[in-house]
């Protein structure tokens, strides 16, 4: 995701992404503060050891608790100081990240950097956390959008799709529960081939959710869906039987799959889609 900017008491502060989180430059977020104040004077500071050494526990694996152990009992002397990669480099923390180049700066994880906006004052603090949510809320609007899109989409594909099946696979005569049983059967041609089971398999599977399995998917499962619709109306077009077209949609749905879950236009769009239990 490309960096988002938010305006907090007059400075514009960046948001990056990293290791899938959100975080919050420290250096834009010095320009709101009066006087000369450094974050490596924070960083020396006992108490803002203390926290990180915590939030590195808590979310960090492979934190370095032996070198935070030495830089924790030097924090808060006169003697001591030290640089954000310094911290980095010698604990293996991730809540803080010190980069170069033209989005350079030290970045930090929201939750840390909420923390340093007390350093720069209280008033500092909430408009920033005010100013951060209205960002995050915007964009899970704007994501819940891009799912409904791609949801109706979907559904005007299956119109097609339905299409090809009463004109080649239905015969004149048949009663409508017959034509019924047909468009189940090829619906669930879909269902198995991208999802693996059959809507009834997953109902059963999933007997505390109501609506169907198209309901709770991955934007990355409703474009390929739309996809799976359209080609199987060609399919059925060419005569090909259904258990043929079930390989060939299958074989289809995992590369489109592979290829959209490493696409980072996607990504950024599938974050605020709906999820749901997909697995029988």
């Amino acid at each position: 995701m490309k960096n988002r900017v938010i305006n907090v008491k007059g400075a514009e502060v960046t948001i990056s992404t990293r290791f899938g989180q959100d975080y919050i430059s420290l250096t834009d977020m010095l320009k709101a503060k009066d006087g000369d104040f450094f974050i490596s004077d924070w960083l020396r500071n006992r108490n803002t050891v203390e926290f990180l050494g915590i939030w590195e526990s808590v979310y960090n694996p492979n934190f370095n608790y032996g070198e935070f152990a030495i830089i924790k009992s030097q924090a808060g002397l006169n003697s001591y100081k030290i640089s954000v990669k310094e911290w980095v480099e010698k604990t293996n923390a991730i809540g803080l990240q010190a980069s170069a180049g033209r989005y350079g700066g030290t970045y930090a994880h929201k939750d840390i950097a909420f923390e340093f906006g007390m350093w720069i004052s209280a008033e500092f603090k909430i408009y920033l956390i005010k100013e951060f949510q209205r960002l995050k809320d915007e964009e899970a609007s704007s994501k819940s959008l891009e799912w409904s899109f791609q949801r109706t989409l979907s559904k005007v594909n299956y119109k097609i799709h339905t299409d090809a099946i009463r004109e080649r696979l239905i015969p004149p005569r048949l009663t409508k529960a017959q034509t019924n049983v047909i468009y189940a059967s090829e619906a669930d041609l879909l269902n198995v081939a991208l999802f693996g089971f059959t809507a009834a398999q997953w109902r059963q599977a999933n007997p505390d959710l109501a609506g169907n399995m198209r309901d709770f998917a991955t934007l990355e499962q409703l474009v390929v869906l739309s996809n799976l619709e359209s080609i199987n109306a060609v399919l059925i077009h060419q005569g090909l039987e259904q258990s043929v077209r079930l390989t060939q949609l299958n074989n289809i749905a995992i590369g489109q799959m592979q290829s959209l879950l490493g696409n980072s236009a996607v990504k950024r769009l599938a974050g605020g889609g709906k999820s749901g239990k997909t697995q029988a």
